[in-house]
């Protein structure tokens, strides 16, 4: 996410990007009545018509229940990337599962609606806005509510840092429910700002440096910046580096708008904006 988090839930635009990180379903057919999954997390298996719930693959299991399989199948599950760091996984193999079984990604829309609809399932809320970058690919001004999906022509590095932890989407999206009950009015003007902030970039994507560092702000107003967020951004700052959290915060990524190598004692990740969103190969 590049900018717009949590303002994307209440009716605003948010910038958010497809990164070069892929995770690969491959699908394959069984002789036995089940469903298996083979990846990093572990392996599953059930029978076709009695699935079981799993923590561990939450998103793919629903994504499975929505197709009349009629023999069992095999999905193997690669990611260039952990599941732990913030880049949107949950989105991503979500997307990849459904295009696997849908059989192609000619309706990239209904793709995406599908999709969005396992997350809403899964997880219970979610703005779609990683969904729209896994299935759309490159930069994507998108608003969840009246849905815009808005694809721009940009790619760029960046530079993502893991903080070393990260809360549950859930659980900060619900920590900042409590706090804007308490201020509606503040919260909606800090939304308003990172709405027009999204426009400014759609206008002139040259602007993109100065409202992310705007952007940081708004999530420091809004209490997203725990202290290894706060030195992360410090550390870019200090390379002179426009930088912010990505995602809901308390957590996760910060990421900064160049190549660097080194960001105080933290983990860097070197990504570049992908333009090519879920693809298929047969």
């Amino acid at each position: 996410m590049l900018l717009g988090e949590h303002a994307v839930l209440h009716g605003r635009r948010a910038l958010v990007c497809a990164i070069n990180k892929r995770i690969t379903v491959s699908l394959f057919q069984c002789s036995e009545a089940v469903v298996r999954i083979v990846s990093d997390l572990g392996t599953y298996e059930a029978p076709l018509n009695a699935l079981i719930d799993h923590s561990d693959f939450r998103f793919v299991l629903d994504v499975v229940r929505q197709y009349p399989l009629t023999q069992g199948i095999e999905l193997k599950i690669e990611s260039e990337f952990s599941s732990d760091i913030g880049f949107g996984s949950s989105a991503a193999v979500t997307v990849a599962t459904h295009a696997a079984l849908m059989g192609g990604v000619e309706n990239r829309m209904e793709l995406f609606k599908r999709s969005l609809a396992t997350i809403h399932r899964v997880q219970g809320r979610g703005s779609g806005a990683d969904v729209a970058a896994s299935v759309f690919g490159g930069v994507v001004a998108y608003r969840a509510e009246p849905l815009e999906i808005h694809p721009l022509t940009e790619s760029f590095p960046l530079t993502a840092v893991y903080s070393g932890s990260k809360m549950k989407t859930a659980d900060v999206i619900r920590y900042l429910e409590e706090r804007r009950a308490l201020n509606a009015d503040y919260f909606e003007r800090i939304f308003d700002r990172m709405d027009a902030s999204v426009g400014e970039v759609i206008d002139d994507f040259s602007q993109l440096g100065r409202m992310l560092i705007l952007n940081q702000k708004l999530m420091e107003e809004m209490g997203l910046c725990n202290a290894a967020l706060a030195e992360i951004i410090e550390g870019f700052q200090t390379l002179k580096v426009p930088a912010k959290i990505s995602g809901s915060g308390l957590g996760d990524c910060a990421i900064g708008l160049s190549k660097v190598s080194k960001v105080g004692t933290f983990q860097t990740y070197a990504l570049q904006v992908e333009p090519q969103g879920v693809t298929i190969s047969r």
